[in-house]
């Protein structure tokens, strides 16, 4: 770990901890001032994201790789950072029906950490190392590591585990330029969204930009392994009473039934929405219906339109 002068250094030269000079008045500023220049600032987030994209496509590909060999995505963070994983983490099962060990999220600090700041946590790389083997990391899996800064020694530490002692795929989201990483990972997201309105507060427009791209990793990938149909969620189940109302009304709009012949099919199939609209669309029983999306790797249009 660098001693207090060498990090004063490289905190010093980091995108992340320069100040902006479009914000410096904000501490005199009214409050509409205030807003007004956050939001400016924050337009610059998914436009610094968009040049990202093929970086964020060569992710998908290795996530969804992983994901057919039965492997997992482990996101690894420190503070806010850490906090996005576990949040992207923990909103897959509700969303696609996926188990909850298939994306997982490791914080520096551990689980007290989501709700209280563990600051000094992040200091020790290998306490990242030891993160994944705690949960059993293996070749199988992609690690994704999540650091504004690039340099965070819990996240570097657990990626260059994963990379070098491991041999699983690595990822790297961050928001400094891909000359200040302090780490070589297989794949490197970087949009450079420039100072933050507050010099140093990277839960601003770093945590929305990594925020951003982890939709879009989990999002993409989860649409490539059919657990979308047109743009609706397909394979979610009936654990909420929101969750309940949404799959009546996703059978409803794609089959054109109504709510009660909905309501009904869903329970003969254990509430799977995807198996309710294959039964319906292609007339048959729920065995076939299953039989049919088993067959197709889970994606609905093709089960649809198997030949009976």
């Amino acid at each position: 770990m660098p001693n207090s002068s060498s990090l004063f250094d490289e905190l010093e030269d980091l995108a992340t901890e320069q100040q902006n000079p479009h914000s410096t008045h904000i501490d005199t500023a009214s409050v509409a001032e205030i807003l007004r220049v956050i939001n400016t600032e924050d337009h610059k987030v998914p436009i610094a994201v968009r040049r990202e994209l093929p970086y964020v496509a060569e992710a998908v590909e290795i996530v969804v790789e992983a994901f057919e060999a039965d492997g997992r995505l482990f996101y690894v963070g420190a503070g806010t950072s850490g906090r996005l994983g576990v949040v992207d983490a923990s909103e897959c099962p509700p969303t696609f029906g996926v188990d909850p060990k298939r994306v997982q999220g490791i914080i520096a600090g551990g689980r007290e950490a989501v709700f209280r700041s563990q600051e000094g946590a992040e200091d020790v790389p290998q306490a990242g190392a030891e993160a994944l083997e705690e949960h059993d990391v293996t070749s199988d899996d992609v690690v994704c590591g999540i650091a504004s800064s690039g340099r965070t020694p819990f996240v570097v530490g657990a990626v260059e585990h994963a990379r070098d002692a491991i041999g699983a795929p690595t990822l790297f989201v961050t928001t400094v330029p891909r000359d200040e990483l302090d780490v070589d990972p297989d794949v490197a997201i970087c949009p450079v969204v420039g100072p933050e309105v507050i010099m140093g507060s990277t839960r601003m427009k770093s945590g929305t930009a990594q925020k951003l791209v982890l939709n879009m990793i989990t999002t993409a990938a989860m649409v490539r392994l059919g657990k979308v149909y047109e743009n609706m969620m397909v394979d979610l189940r009936r654990t909420s009473e929101k969750l309940v109302e949404r799959g009546i009304r996703t059978v409803m709009m794609v089959t054109g039934v109504e709510y009660e012949e909905a309501d009904a099919i869903l329970d003969a199939c254990d509430g799977h929405v995807k198996t309710a609209i294959v039964m319906i669309l292609a007339d048959v029983d729920v065995t076939e219906a299953r039989r049919r999306l088993d067959a197709n790797d889970g994606f609905v249009r093709p089960a649809i339109e198997e030949d009976g």
